[in-house]
């Protein structure tokens, strides 16, 4: 069973990579955050979304936050994934 529900996917020449939603439960120092991806909880580098706060919804890569996200794109790709 997969700890992680993929929701977007980075595509280029080389290959696939997933990336996963999850929202912040807390901002910690140096650009770290604690990411709850629904229920498994992480700790993720926000340096590269600037404006991430508690509360937000970010798409994690290989660690880092990619960027921000609304809730309702995060329930929209739970939708989905339920399906499969």
């Amino acid at each position: 069973m997969l700890n992680f529900i993929p929701a977007h996917f980075f595509t280029d020449k080389i290959g696939m990579c997933l990336a996963f939603p999850g929202k912040i439960v807390e901002i910690k120092k140096d650009g770290q955050a604690t990411v709850d991806f629904d229920g498994v909880k992480k700790d993720v580098n926000i340096s590269l979304v600037s404006d991430a706060k508690v509360g937000d919804f970010v798409i994690v890569h290989a660690g880092f936050a990619v960027e921000k996200v609304e809730k309702e794109q995060k329930e929209e790709i739970d939708k989905i994934l339920e399906g499969i």
